[in-house]
This record gives structure tokens, sequence and C-alpha cells, in this order.
């Protein structure tokens, strides 16, 4: 924090350039095509991610169903599925980063929108797509799997046997404390400048931040860390099992994502003594 902070209030020279804060209402969007791609971007995207990752835990149910001579250690294991949600969203963040931000998350737009980096209007919006996204693309794995898809769990969240509520909140709030975390420090500008030879650089680590998350917590709560895939899956299942703890994977997300934005902003970017260098400068100069 000091190194940041000069004597007095003033900073050194920087090599990178930090964005304006978003404003909090931008009517201005409402009227960009780039806009309402970036709505369209972030419908198809949590859309393909819902219906790659429920369909890879629906097809690991089916081929460890002992009904159907399944084998205990066949199929992909907790380890394929973690790789499928990580994975998907390294490839889907790598190639809508440029379009919509890649957010496929309303926690880490929420996080984003109490960080600036978004307005009211675009973060509402953003999760409207991808909750919307999340619902047909669950949708479409149960038009194609019919057979399984109930049977399965239709790729629900829901609290684990022997976990008390505590514990499953803990865990969501920490799971998406990593990849919120993970998102701000990809993304930051101080570190695109450093890297920026490196144009992956940003979406491989999130999508690890995921696996690793995954592996975690599925025990638990079968991971959500994303509310809109907990929706989707939720909606299309429409079991009592899915909505029982369902508050548990917004307010556990958005949770994590908030203390995931503080800490970023104002304890490694150090954003407090930044404000307060700034303002002890200017009264200074009264």
């Amino acid at each position: 924090m000091t190194k940041d902070v000069a004597e007095h209030g003033s900073f050194p020279a920087k090599d990178y350039h930090d964005p304006p804060p978003a404003p909090l209402f931008d009517p201005v969007e409402l009227t960009k095509w780039s806009f309402y791609r970036a709505l369209i971007a972030e419908f198809v995207a949590t859309l393909l991610f819902l219906y790659v990752t429920v369909l890879t835990v629906i097809g690991y149910k089916s081929q460890i169903d002992p009904a159907l001579k399944g084998d205990a250690c066949g199929g992909v294991g907790i380890l394929g599925i973690a790789w499928a949600f990580g994975g998907m969203i390294f490839v889907l963040v790598y190639c809508t980063a440029g379009i919509s931000g890649g957010h496929i998350n309303p926690a880490v737009t929420f996080g984003l929108f109490l960080a600036r980096k978004v307005s009211l209007i675009r973060a509402v919006l953003y999760m409207v797509a991808q909750c919307l996204g999340a619902i047909c693309g669950v949708a479409l794995v149960k038009a194609f799997q019919s057979a399984y898809y109930v049977k399965y769990g239709g790729g629900a969240n829901s609290l684990s046997d022997g976990y008390s509520t505590g514990v499953g909140l803990g865990a969501e709030i920490v799971g998406t404390f990593v990849l919120v975390y993970t998102v701000f420090s990809a993304t930051d500008p101080k570190r695109k400048a450093r890297d920026s030879h490196v144009p992956v650089l940003a979406p491989l680590p999130i999508g690890f931040a995921v696996f690793i998350v995954h592996l975690a917590t599925i025990p638990v709560t079968g991971t959500g860390i994303n509310p809109a895939r907990s929706l989707g899956a939720a909606v299309i299942y429409n079991n009592d099992t899915a909505w029982k703890d369902h508050w548990l994977f917004w307010v556990g997300p958005f949770i994590g994502a908030a203390l995931a934005a503080f800490y970023h902003q104002f304890i490694l970017r150090a954003g407090a003594a930044k404000a307060l260098g700034s303002f002890r400068s200017n009264s200074s100069h009264v």
C-alpha cells in the first residue's frame, strides 16, 4: 500500500490506465447495437455452458448407474465434471470477452457492477440474458436426454446429505470469492499492460478457478457459484429438491462476489488509501 501511495498524497507515474468508473445509469447504452450484441453473446454463451455441463453430469450418472450395468469407477468422474465446467468457461470467456466481457455468471456481473466496471442497466440486463440462456440450455438437455434427465436429477444443485445450511452457504461464498477474485486479478489493467503479449491469460486462470472450486464443492452443494446455472437447472427440473435450498445459490454467490470486489478494489488496489491520499492532497492546497 505504501508503494502506491507516495508522501503527501502524490503517486508515481503509471504505465497503465484505469478505465473511468461506469456511470450508475447510462441510458445511451440502450441506443447502441453493440449493447444488444453483448446481451446476445451472454445469452448464447450461458446456453452453451449449461448445455455442455449439465449434459456431462447426466451422462456421468447414467454411466455409473448399476441398473444399467454401469461401473462405479467408470465415466468421467468428479474430475471430468469439474473439467467440463472449467473448460467451458475458458472457451466461452475467450470467445466472448471482446464482445460482452464474457461474464456468463450473474455473480461475476454483480461483482463488476459493485466495482463500477459496468452500469446498473447493463448489469441487470446481463443477468436476465444469462438466466434465460441457462434455462434454454437445460431445456435442450432435457429435450435430448428425456430418458435420463428426470431420473438423474436434471443437473440441479442441492445441499448434500450430512451438510448443514451454514456449511453449504459458506462453500458457495468461498467458491464464488475465488472465482470473482480471479476475474478481477486476471482483468486488472495493471496486469494486462504487463502481460499484453499473452492474449489467453485472462480466460485461462478464470477457467482453472472454476475447475478447482468444483473439485472442492461438488460433494457439498454440487457447486453453484453461478446463480444462472442453478436457476436454469431448477426451473427445468422443477422438483422440490431443486427449490428447497435454492436461495443458497443466490445469496452465497452474491456475498462472495461482493467480498471479492471489496478485497481487490479497496485492499489490493488500495482504493481506499488512494482516495484518502487524494483527499489529503486536495485539503493541503486549500
